[in-house]
């Protein structure tokens, strides 16, 4: 599994974990059903707290990309590609409004941010398989 963390980044660093986490689930690199490491694990693998991972873990979870479970540990939730779509796009636009306000008042033009859209929309679809 590969995680990129930018500890010099503006993002926290749980949320870049749950960012590459759902874009290993989405680009198919994390199938469902398969395994991630432990909490501890993956906090010593990649150098940060385990408190760090266990919010992402939570946030995952309760986004239903992960299940937590006793015996078998945290695993891939098979796909919901269909239910809650109508929430996730109210959730979607509370969460661009601050960015685009940004990007408005930097004069940055409707076409412009549809093309960083769709830039980061193919960058993501296109990462999986072979990495």
């Amino acid at each position: 599994m590969i995680i990129r963390i930018e500890p010099d980044s503006e993002v926290p660093i749980y949320a870049q974990l749950v960012n590459s986490i759902i874009e290993g689930i989405v680009n198919g690199r994390l199938r469902p059903e398969e395994p991630l490491p432990s909490v501890r694990r993956l906090a010593s693998d990649i150098g940060i707290h385990m408190h760090t991972v266990n919010k992402a873990y939570k946030i995952l979870e309760q986004g239903g990309f992960i299940q937590i479970h006793r015996r078998k540990g945290v695993v891939i939730q098979a796909a919901r590609k269909n239910e809650d779509t109508g929430m996730y796009i109210d959730y979607l636009k509370v969460t661009l409004r601050p960015i685009l306000t940004g990007a408005i008042y930097r004069d940055i033009s409707v076409e412009q941010i549809h093309s960083a859209i769709l830039e980061v929309y193919h960058d993501i679809v296109n990462s999986g398989g072979g990495e």
